[in-house]
């Protein structure tokens, strides 16, 4: 098995006979970064790209000893009601504790291990930032955060999301005449989505230990170019990725996401106070630099143009002459300007939107980084890219940013 550090971007090669047990640690010699992958999917035999090659097969039906597991954490009684009653409508699912703080939530777990904890943000005694940092670094548990204060956009949303949230979700209400049976449909899917995440793709994420100094990546050649594309789910996907990528590399990195472009300049600012690399809104004229990223909507046309020795951002250019996505257009200016110093990154989303791109990116030389579908939240782009198209790298969100920080590393000797 191979594993790239979430943290340095070092390669360990590591022997199938040292792996035991349900989970493996293993310690990297370089920046002494404690890597733990789950072997559940790999007792069963099958590799994911075996996987993706198996026919679908339809899941039994859920027996009562197949029930989803959930913790609920609200401090609000009438909320841990509406919660339960919502949850075990779907007969797959169970409530088996519950909690009115992050303290009492932390007491349930010594003794308990639910599948999924819903997770309120305001309480009393313990609030539910604190509890999920604990949670996540203690004993992971995917955790679904259900509060007034998460809606896209907000600084707890994003917060959340950083110390290890698989998804948000404001409380249920009937207030304004709110659809309370979508809300409930909602919530049940996100409960079921965050059940399937991979455990080792759940990880608080620590700040960066080194002052940024934008000045000095002035001086960082743009040799290489990495195009991102992520739709739902986004966020946290780019949250795992961004800040662990390497800010000394000569390339730069344009995300294309699939959110709207006013909440998008708020993550912007958000991404760069957590990362070490910079991070900018991207807009049209500048000037691509190594070890910065750039975020944009899909709502934009981004492309890239040379211009003597410089790299230039276009943005709300005019679209390619046949219908493209947002993301298949980015891959695709990238590998026409790059040619083999291009990458494309697919992470969680639904739909078509980056699949042809990255044929466009493969054709040219360039290499193909694809989130492992056992590690997103929407895992339809994600499976669509990686059976299309020869990936390079086919690795979790945590293990991304190692993969492709060896990657640039080799190919910018």
């Amino acid at each position: 098995m191979i594993l790239f550090c979430e943290e340095c971007g070092t390669r360990h090669d590591i022997d199938d006979a040292q792996m035991s047990g349900d989970v493996f640690k293993f310690l990297c010699t370089v920046c002494r970064e404690t890597l733990i992958v789950s072997l559940a999917n790999k007792k069963q035999g099958k590799t994911v790209q075996a996987a993706l090659g198996q026919p679908a097969v339809e899941p039994a039906p859920f027996g009562k000893e197949d029930q989803l597991k959930i913790l609920v954490v609200d401090d609000s009684k009438l909320i841990r009601k509406v919660l339960r009653d919502i949850i075990e409508s779907d007969g797959r699912k169970k409530v088996i504790g519950e909690a009115e703080n992050g303290k009492a939530a932390l007491d349930f777990l010594v003794s308990e291990q639910p599948d999924v904890i819903t997770l309120d943000i305001n309480m009393p005694v313990m609030d539910g930032l604190t509890t999920l940092k604990h949670i996540m670094i203690s004993r992971p548990i995917p955790t679904v955060m259900i509060s007034a204060l998460t809606k896209e956009g907000s600084l707890e949303t994003f917060d959340s999301l950083k110390y290890g949230a698989i998804d948000f979700l404001p409380k249920p209400t009937q207030v304004k005449g709110a659809d309370l049976s979508s809300q409930k449909e909602e919530i049940l899917r996100k409960i079921e989505q965050a059940a399937g995440i991979q455990i080792e793709s759940i990880r608080y994420l620590r700040r960066p230990s080194t002052d940024k100094d934008p000045a000095r990546t002035n001086s960082i050649a743009c040799v290489c170019v990495v195009a991102m594309g992520v739709a739902e789910g986004g966020y946290g996907a780019l949250l795992n990725v961004v800040p662990r990528l390497k800010e000394d590399l000569p390339a730069a990195y344009i995300a294309v996401m699939h959110q709207a472009p006013h909440h998008i300049d708020g993550f912007a600012r958000y991404l760069d106070q957590c990362s070490r690399l910079s991070v900018y809104r991207a807009t049209d004229g500048m000037v691509l630099k190594g070890g910065r990223c750039y975020l944009a909507a899909a709502s934009e046309h981004v492309s890239i143009v040379q211009d003597g020795e410089q790299t230039i951002l276009k943005v709300n250019s005019s679209p390619f002459p046949t219908p493209m996505g947002a993301i298949d257009m980015l891959m695709a200016s990238v590998s026409q300007t790059m040619k083999d110093r291009a990458a494309g990154v697919i992470l969680t989303g639904t739909g078509d939107d980056g699949v042809a791109g990255m044929g466009k990116i493969k054709q040219m030389g360039g290499t193909l980084f694809v989130q492992d579908p056992r590690s997103c939240l929407f895992k339809e782009t994600p499976l669509k890219a990686a059976e299309k198209h020869p990936v390079d790298y086919l690795v979790s969100d945590k293990q991304m940013a190692g993969a492709i920080n060896a990657f640039i590393k080799e190919h910018s000797k």
